[in-house]
């Protein structure tokens, strides 16, 4: 994969850790997601930090050598875009039948082990975590896969993104229109600086856990 080189950062990297910008025919900055708009672009690491501090040092008029206008709230909006194509991408995997809701539901997929992902809603009660986490930590413990949660969302948005109601717990399960959505959310969580409960917090914890087994 050819590699591309950050304006902030100044290093290389694949473009999948990157984000592309171009310039719009008002002379403003473009964020291309899809990285497959016309003219000549320019590369930023693919987290909030690195897009607000290309804003705040004037990154983007000297990579391109041009005369640009960039929205102040950049981040935001480049957030928004991530946000967006991740309910987007969720509501298509809902609809293929590779994503299920509700905590009951949800921890069975775990235990299972055909989640390939977790969504808590940010009103998610500490309880209704705690007993999905004992779920990913157990199946883990069993040799099963260790299953990734996310708190990205609100109930709205993941009730209007998967057409329910009180969406507080969801599971994306395997399948093509599963991998994508899991995609999207990874792209999300990375450019939100990722979350605490992530795979290695997983690994760690079952290790824990089988090192309280040894000493019963």
């Amino acid at each position: 994969m050819i590699e591309r080189t950050c304006i902030v950062t100044r290093k290389t990297a694949e473009p999948d850790d990157l984000i592309r910008f171009v310039v719009g025919p008002d002379s403003s900055i473009v964020p291309d997601l899809k990285r497959n708009l016309p003219g000549r672009g320019c590369w930023v690491t693919a987290d909030r930090k690195h897009i607000d501090l290309a804003v705040k040092r004037s990154a983007f008029g000297k990579a391109l050598k041009a005369d640009i206008v960039v929205p102040k709230d950049l981040g935001g909006l480049v957030d928004g875009l991530l946000a967006k194509g991740a309910l987007g991408a969720l509501g298509l995997a809902r609809k293929a039948g590779v994503v299920v809701l509700g905590a009951v539901q949800v921890e069975s997929a775990v235990r299972s082990g055909k989640a390939l992902a977790v969504l808590h809603a940010d009103e998610a009660s500490d309880d209704g975590i705690r007993k999905i986490t004992q779920a990913r930590r157990a199946t883990v413990h069993l040799d099963g896969p260790a299953i990734p949660a996310y708190k990205l969302f609100s109930e709205r948005e993941l009730g209007l993104a998967l057409g329910g109601t009180n969406v507080i717990h969801a599971a994306v399960l395997a399948g093509d229109a599963g991998r994508a959505a899991l995609k999207r959310m990874v792209a999300l969580d990375r450019y939100r600086g990722g979350t605490p409960d992530d795979l290695a917090t997983i690994a760690a914890v079952a290790g824990e856990y089988d090192a309280a087994e040894d000493t019963e």
